[in-house]
């Protein structure tokens, strides 16, 4: 599987989703966020590695839910 910067990807054992930030090789650089707001970057193999189903955030959604709850 091939992997490029951007790309959504998480460990196949589970866990949050990752950002890949560079690829070198069999070496995947990732990017996180934790759950206080720290970033997180670790360098991983890509045996390791899945892309995530990513399902976009609609804010247009959002906001009529806010109003509804108003």
């Amino acid at each position: 599987m091939e992997f490029k910067a951007g790309d959504v990807v998480m460990l196949k054992s589970g866990g949050m989703p990752l950002t890949v930030a560079d690829v070198d090789g069999n070496d995947i650089e990732c990017v996180w966020l934790g759950e206080e707001g720290d970033l997180f970057r670790e360098t991983l193999p890509r045996a390791v590695l899945e892309i995530a189903l990513v399902i976009p955030h609609d804010e247009d959604e959002e906001d009529d839910e806010e109003e509804k709850a108003a």
